[in-house]
């Protein structure tokens, strides 16, 4: 690795290896022997130097949200009593944080001692998940967690040190700052930070010298709706080495919208918080839509049934759960929740998916708002959601369950019209065609937009609430 290579690039400002390295080290210092520190981790090149401290020095560090609430706040920092709040100099921290002390992230300062390798099973983040029920629960990773998923991701997109990442996705989360921060410093390349996306800027930083991206569906949708009458924009894409989608399924008519004006197909991988990375689509495999590829290296992974019985048919439809280095170790304080999240030693991910005869996966749903049991069947919301984006009429849907004294639960549909509202019973029909007639809607509500989450997953209790 070449040390005068850019590490990390955040519109016009630069950090080499070697100065990330001094800069870090320097604050790594002075965090020694800390407890844990929270990170105030705005999409800045400050965030990036403060993880890479914190992992320097062995102090568990908790990056935070900086829409987070108030209430969600509090929680946070009562639960993992953090010894310092690093963050930008200039950055307006909110009341919450007011007992924590501040420390600012300076990139003036140089420290080249060399640091210890702490343990492999030592805390190196702890990640809130949004908690569908109750307060959020702080996710405990290990430094082997990180280390495993980013060897292999990197095995399986065949991602070197010569690849330049571009993402816009926030640093508070296993996606943005695990993949998109650490994995391209793992294997000596460099990270282009958008700040904000929009295919303008992704255009720019493909046609420059960025070779991968990262992105969630909202982003890629975004794409699809444009990138056919867009040339420069196809023509960006074309010319990189590997787009991937995470965080939520990408819909079936993005990946081909996407596929007809470029020629690149979106590689699709799966993960959570707690286990960071389970399986993907590798770069030399099969890029097919609608799956999230194979185990990755060291995962294991299986499908079982309701009552924890392994499911060996293709096909079958069952719960994921796996194990590896990959997984997390607890959730802080919560010893009760973790050992409710475990079968076994393995992993209760409460997603629902398929396998498929050559071991690729497909993600059904989540076990809890995405699985309808209708009138005897076990009904994916996907599925149907997939359905309905193929009609004219429909720019998003989302598809949740109702209680129904007939059926258990009936199916809604909650769609985004593209125009005018098209027809009910034509859709109900549409889905009836393509699928089977138990799978239609049995309504459809119509809004003018889904609620998201700041990953772009749409937040199904939302609109039942």
């Amino acid at each position: 690795m070449s040390s005068d290579r850019v590490a990390l690039r955040f519109g016009d400002r630069t950090l080499t290896h070697t100065e990330l390295a001094s800069c870090a080290g320097a604050l790594a210092r002075e965090l020694s022997g800390l407890p844990r520190v929270a990170i105030w981790a705005t999409p800045s090149i400050e965030t990036c130097v403060a993880v890479v401290a914190a992992l320097l020095a062995g102090v568990p560090a908790v990056p935070l949200n900086p829409k987070v609430g108030e209430r969600e706040l509090a929680h946070i920092v009562a639960d993992s009593a953090p010894a310092n709040v690093l963050a930008a100099p200039g950055a307006r921290l909110p009341e919450g944080l007011q007992s924590v002390p501040r420390r600012d992230v300076t990139l003036d300062v140089s420290s080249d001692e060399p640091f210890a390798e702490p343990d492999p099973s030592s805390p190196a983040l702890t990640v809130y998940t949004s908690g569908t029920t109750g307060a959020p629960k702080g996710v405990v990773l290990p430094r082997r967690a990180i280390v495993s998923t980013l060897d292999a991701v990197a095995e399986a997109w065949e991602w070197t040190s010569s690849d330049v990442l571009v993402h816009a996705l926030p640093l508070f989360h296993v996606h943005g700052l695990i993949l998109g921060v650490l994995g391209p410093l793992r294997r000596g390349g460099t990270l282009h930070h958008l700040g904000k996306f929009s295919t303008t800027a992704l255009t720019e930083a493909l046609d420059g010298d960025g070779t991968m991206m990262f992105g969630v569906p909202t982003m890629y949708h975004r794409i699809a709706e444009e990138v056919g009458s867009n040339p420069g924009l196809a023509h960006a894409l074309r010319s990189a080495r590997l787009l991937v989608s995470g965080s939520a399924a990408l819909p079936v008519r993005d990946h081909e919208r996407i596929a007809a004006a470029t020629g690149q197909r979106v590689v699709e991988r799966y993960g959570m918080t707690e286990t960071l990375m389970n399986t993907s689509v590798r770069a030399d495999g099969d890029r097919r839509p609608g799956t999230v590829g194979v185990p990755l290296p060291g995962v294991e992974a299986r499908l079982v049934d309701d009552n924890g019985q392994t499911l060996e048919e293709t096909g079958a439809v069952g719960e994921i759960q796996v194990r590896g280095p990959n997984l997390f170790t607890e959730y802080l304080n919560r010893p009760d929740a973790t050992a409710e999240a475990f079968a076994d030693g393995w992993f209760r991910t409460g997603d629902v998916g398929t396998r498929d005869p050559d071991g690729y996966y497909r993600i059904v749903g989540r076990k809890a708002t995405d699985i309808i049991k209708s009138g005897g069947y076990k009904i994916g919301a996907g599925e149907i959601e997939n359905a309905l984006l193929e009609h004219p009429g429909v720019a998003e849907v989302a598809v949740t369950g109702e209680p129904d004294d007939d059926l258990g639960e009936r199916i809604i549909a909650w769609v985004v019209p593209a125009g005018p509202a098209p027809d009910e019973r034509e859709l109900a029909d549409h889905v009836a065609r393509l699928l089977t007639p138990h799978k239609r809607p049995r309504l459809v509500r119509f809004v003018e937009s889904l609620p998201r989450n700041d990953m772009g997953k749409v937040v199904k209790r939302a609109l039942r609430a």
